[in-house]
């Protein structure tokens, strides 16, 4: 990824043509009390601190108060503060439409009472500028940030969170701080696909960019929480759940484009090996009979547990289950070194095969054992299992390496072969 506007002759380039770097949009709604004092301290902070072009964007979303006339007067005494005002309340809304018309390459939002605090700006934004990464933001609960906020907010964040990892598989720490970064090429494509207006807009986002393959940076924060907050916890804990639900749908049916979002903006695997190099076959080996020793440990773990509650057909196939799909993403990723989503259900459905062949080696075992002695001793059923499962494990990696994961069906960074990325959009403000 190259970067974005760098150094003094860039920046004055920019402030030539009227046009930021950074573009931070500030949605309110019903703020008259906390606008002012934010946008001047806000300013402040940028004309001091940011090396870069900036614009302040007040997106006023639907105020009943005198938040719009206070913005539009703040932003004819500071430059480089503009107002959108927008009829429909939503802070969802509010970002979407001010980071779509802008023109800044690099786009931030942060809440009205700047509870964030902003010396975390410049390393927000620096890893986005530089092309490091596509997308920046805050966390309150790294190790080390530093957070002063009641219990009540502690917990909820703190559940909410291990929510979104448990049923979104994602890796945030913190989704839903009031302090983001994205690069505008980024936004363009990700941010029509985002159907939420409200405050799950974040994390839906977040989740989006992660499936999409994007480089996501965390950056720790120091957050005083506001005892002046309106926002109602329990109306925004329904909404978030109801967008969980939603947002699940939409990825298991296939809904959302994530193919096409890797192909286009989505970094791909960096290579393990040189190219022309063929994989090691030792190492692959060593790989595979680590996951392989681990694998049988679970099963005859499983086995053990479930013998005492079904007969021993019954307990080898249940153990053979759980233990096999964890066996052919493990192999997958760590023995053979295919990297992102694609194909990862075609291996699963082709490992479940390979589990097939598994089972008649291993059941075929049992039931022999059973022929020949009326009533085997566990130790005995034990035995043979491990020889059984011992040539099991023979017949899988060469089925693995030579079907499931044969070279010439991966890339060598473990993509399906495929064209290269093309470049992405809007090279004015790459070079």
């Amino acid at each position: 990824m190259p970067p974005l506007l760098l150094g003094t002759d860039h920046r004055a380039a920019a402030a030539g043509r009227g046009r930021p770097v950074v573009d931070v949009v500030v949605p309110v709604r019903d703020e008259q009390t906390d606008l002012e004092p934010c946008l001047r301290r806000l300013h402040a902070h940028l004309t001091g601190s940011l090396p870069y072009p900036f614009r302040i964007t007040v997106a006023e979303n639907g105020s009943t108060d005198r938040t719009l006339e206070i913005a539009h007067r703040v932003a004819a005494e500071l430059p480089g503060v503009e107002v959108l005002a927008l009829p429909e309340p939503g802070r969802g809304r509010a970002l979407r439409t001010a980071w779509l018309r802008s023109d800044a390459p690099v786009l931030v939002y942060t809440d009205v009472d700047l509870s964030t605090d902003l010396a975390a700006l410049l390393p927000l934004v620096a890893p986005l500028i530089s092309g490091h990464s596509d997308l920046a933001v805050g966390t309150r609960l790294s190790r080390s940030s530093r957070v002063v906020r009641g219990l009540k907010r502690e917990v909820v964040s703190r559940g909410y969170n291990l929510l979104l990892r448990r049923t979104l598989a994602t890796s945030l720490s913190d989704a839903q701080c009031g302090f983001k970064a994205i690069r505008a090429d980024v936004a363009a494509e990700l941010l029509p696909l985002v159907e939420d207006t409200g405050w799950f807009f974040d994390t839906e986002l977040l989740v989006l960019a992660e499936r999409a393959g994007l480089r996501i940076h965390e950056v720790p924060v120091d957050w005083v929480d506001d005892p002046d907050s309106r926002v109602d916890v329990l109306q925004t804990a329904r909404a978030d759940v109801a967008g969980i639900v939603r947002l699940l749908r939409a990825l298991s049916t296939g809904r959302l484009p994530l193919a096409r979002l890797r192909a286009t903006i989505g970094r791909r695997p960096l290579p393990e090996l040189l190219p022309g190099v063929p994989a090691s076959l030792a190492g692959q080996l060593v790989r595979f009979a680590a996951i392989g020793v681990l694998s049988t440990a679970a099963h005859l773990a499983l086995f053990v547990l479930l013998r005492g509650v079904v007969p021993a057909q019954a307990a080898n196939l249940l153990a053979l289950l759980v233990t096999a799909v964890a066996n052919t993403a493990a192999n997958r990723r760590v023995t053979f070194g295919v990297r992102g989503w694609d194909g990862a259900g075609r291996s699963q459905l082709q490992g479940l095969v390979v589990l097939a062949l598994a089972l008649t080696l291993t059941s075929g075992s049992l039931g022999l054992l059973h022929a020949l002695v009326a009533v085997p001793s566990p130790a005995a059923e034990l035995t043979v299992l491990v020889a059984a499962n011992a040539a099991a494990t023979l017949l899988r990696f060469l089925l693995l390496r030579g079907w499931v994961f044969r070279p010439d069906r991966t890339s060598p960074t473990g993509d399906p072969a495929g064209p290269p990325r093309p470049a992405r959009p809007g090279s004015e403000t790459t070079r």
